[in-house]
């Protein structure tokens, strides 16, 4: 069962092997909004977890890159050990949820915006952390629950 939503910022995250987008939005969930791309090492959870706590975020959302057929290949299984872990670390709660094709419409709306694949590179993850966390907000606003399925550690 899904939990209610309360007030209160969130945060989405889009975990690539080399490159975490992050974005966050107001307390009230209306704008999703690009925060940080952090590389991706050692101190990347530590970092979100500090994230989290500096922003006072009510829930972190992190894309679970399943297939078009729902499958989940290694990033699917990499972003949910990152989850996990996440969750251990946070001060709030963590919930997987679907982002299937979030990089590619990140990577889209930026060439449609003029911008170049390289010069993209350093914005994509945030963009597609956006997208993420603008799916779950619609979800929230449509459900009144949390989207997503909670993380447990």
């Amino acid at each position: 069962m899904s939990e209610a939503f309360a007030r209160g910022v969130r945060l989405a995250v889009d975990v690539g092997s080399v490159r975490v987008g992050v974005a966050r939005c107001d307390p009230d969930g209306i704008l999703a909004s690009p925060v940080d791309t952090l590389a991706r090492d050692s101190t990347t959870l530590e970092r979100l977890a500090a994230l989290t706590a500096d922003l006072d975020a009510v829930v972190v959302y992190v894309g679970l890159p399943v297939s078009l057929g729902g499958g989940e290949g290694i990033a699917a299984q990499s972003a949910r050990a990152f989850a996990e872990e996440l969750a251990a670390a946070a001060p709030c709660p963590v919930r997987l949820v679907d982002e299937r094709l979030s990089t590619v419409d990140a990577q889209r709306a930026l060439r449609d915006a003029g911008r170049s694949a390289r010069s993209s590179r350093s914005v994509v993850d945030q963009v597609a952390a956006v997208i993420i966390l603008e799916q779950a907000l619609s979800i929230e606003r449509a459900t009144g629950t949390l989207a997503g399925t909670a993380v447990t550690f």
